[in-house]
């Protein structure tokens, strides 16, 4: 079944169906190897890293794009994990009622379907992603999730029972408007003789993407390049271009910074990428 939520200004369509095929998440027969050892936060969050890389893996082998880390959702299921070794149970509903869809519309993401996935196993901390992951791909419910080309994004949260080291694992997907940031290369710089002596014609060349999602990729917009001289302050040379090369003026005696941002159609730009044309 189906069921419409309101999020924030809109109105969403959440698969509810999820809840009822995920009841029944399980351990493996004979993972009850109970640890007590102390596990460190940086250790969990590389064995979290971990996990999304399996999940990811059985996605690619089926030439599926990965899905893509969403902070947002990473705490979503680290709460979630929490939340059932705090208060002692293992379901998709909380002891308050609550589902991972109404977290969702309560923290006002935007997004159009969900899907949850919950295991749990005493391995030792070298083993119990596999064991996990074993256990999700071996269980129709749940690898129809890991495998399934209607989400983009991911977060995935681990907890762990102190005193029995029972893990508890929780993974969320997610099909949501593009956040992913477009890439931009900085490319060539050449260099020819300009008007008077002391100048010269620098042409810049760049390159840029925006990374493909398995659905919703907003698609590359434009590109913005700024420069700076002898470490002096950026400005905006060129705004909202589509081209990607441009030529300047520079002088001799000067070192010259370019960095050059890309902007997809839903406006996540990213990190900039810089040239640097050294004439002194």
């Amino acid at each position: 079944m189906a069921s419409s939520v309101l999020a924030p200004g809109r109105r969403r369509l959440a698969s509810l169906i999820v809840v009822a095929v995920l009841g029944a998440a399980f351990a493996l027969p004979g993972a009850a190897v109970a640890t007590t050892t102390t596990v460190s936060p940086d250790e969990i969050t590389a064995a979290e890293a971990a996990m999304v890389k399996a999940l990811n893996a059985d996605r690619t082998e089926l030439g599926l794009v990965r899905v893509v880390v969403d902070s947002r959702l990473m705490a979503i299921a680290r709460a979630r994990s929490a939340d059932m070794v705090a208060k002692d149970y293992f379901s998709h509903t909380q002891p308050d009622g609550r589902n991972v869809f109404d977290i969702l519309t309560a923290q006002h993401l935007t997004w159009y379907n969900a899907g949850e996935i919950i295991a749990w196993n005493n391995y030792p901390m070298s083993s119990t992603v596999a064991a996990a992951d074993y256990q999700w791909m071996h269980s129709p419910g749940h690898k129809s999730i890991i495998i399934s080309t209607g989400y983009n994004y991911i977060g995935v949260g681990l907890a762990i029972e102190p005193s029995t080291g029972k893990k508890l694992w929780t993974a969320v997907y997610m099909k949501g408007p593009d956040r992913t940031a477009a890439r931009a290369t900085a490319g060539t710089a050449s260099i020819r003789a300009g008007a008077t002596a002391d100048t010269r014609h620098a042409k810049l060349t760049w390159s840029g993407y925006d990374p493909r999602l398995q659905v919703l990729t907003a698609g590359l917009r434009n590109f913005t390049i700024q420069r700076r001289m002898d470490d002096g302050a950026f400005v905006t040379a060129v705004s909202s271009t589509t081209l990607t090369y441009t030529t300047f003026t520079v002088r001799v005696g000067h070192r010259y910074e370019f960095r050059i941002a890309a902007r997809d159609r839903n406006g996540n730009r990213g990190s900039w990428s810089t040239k640097i044309i050294d004439l002194r």
